[in-house]
């Protein structure tokens, strides 16, 4: 699947889960405006997995410093599609995330949601065409506005970030499930699961109905989770 359809299908998941997975599983009743941050925030952290392609979204993001991380990374982890497309990654950056807010506090935070921002900006086409430094500006600019606005007015976010990153990397497992390639969830089983919907990437059936589908669905879900309720109140 292309960035675009990874990133769209993580605020897709959150948005219409909003309502009450995070409750169930942290105790936790997130507010409009958590829900409104969490979404983008989860479509940000639907690319990790794709820190093992030289060329995807989180390689583009910062020029050759993030192509070079993803190659290594790539090395690592045996190439693309191999152990960042597990479920072990998944616990690990949900993981590792938790241990960060937990034991290096804010900075930590802020620098997690200042990368899945850019990475949510770049993946969603929120900034002018292209690769180059316009491109490159804006994704950051937006990062960096709405890492402010997270910095002054939520600051709850760390106790639902880890579980965040955790959905947006298990939504991304989901979705390469959907194509011919599948994922290892199960690494370092070798086994591939996949239920073929997706023949290949960026074909008309991603770009021309899955991605304006689930586009569609998110701003429906949103308005379900965070809007009608609070309109109900008022």
């Amino acid at each position: 699947m292309l960035g675009q359809s990874h990133a769209v299908s993580g605020a897709l998941i959150f948005a219409a889960t909003a309502s009450f997975l995070p409750e169930a599983l942290l105790g936790k009743e997130l507010r409009p405006g958590e829900i409104l941050v969490g979404t983008l925030l989860c479509a940000g952290a639907a690319l990790l997995p794709d820190l093992d392609h030289h060329d995807a979204t989180p390689a583009n993001l910062l020029g050759p410093l993030s192509r070079g991380l993803c190659r290594l990374v790539g090395k690592l982890s045996g190439g693309h599609r191999h152990a960042t497309h597990s479920l072990l990654f998944v616990a690990l950056v949900s993981g590792g995330t938790w241990w960060g807010v937990t034991r290096l506090g804010d900075g930590f935070t802020l620098g997690v949601t200042f990368f899945l921002l850019a990475l949510a900006a770049r993946a969603l086409h929120l900034h002018p065409p292209g690769h180059g430094l316009t491109a490159w500006v804006t994704s950051v600019g937006l990062a960096g506005v709405g890492t402010a606005t997270v910095a002054a007015w939520f600051d709850g976010i760390a106790g639902w970030l880890p579980y965040t990153v955790g959905l947006g990397a298990l939504t991304h497992l989901l979705g390469d499930c959907l194509t011919r390639q599948g994922a290892p969830l199960l690494w370092p089983y070798r086994r591939r699961f996949e239920v073929v919907l997706i023949r290949r990437t960026g074909s008309r059936r991603e770009t021309r109905f899955f991605v304006p589908l689930m586009t569609v669905a998110t701003f429906g879900a949103l308005w379900f989770t965070a809007f009608a309720p609070r309109f109900a109140m008022s």
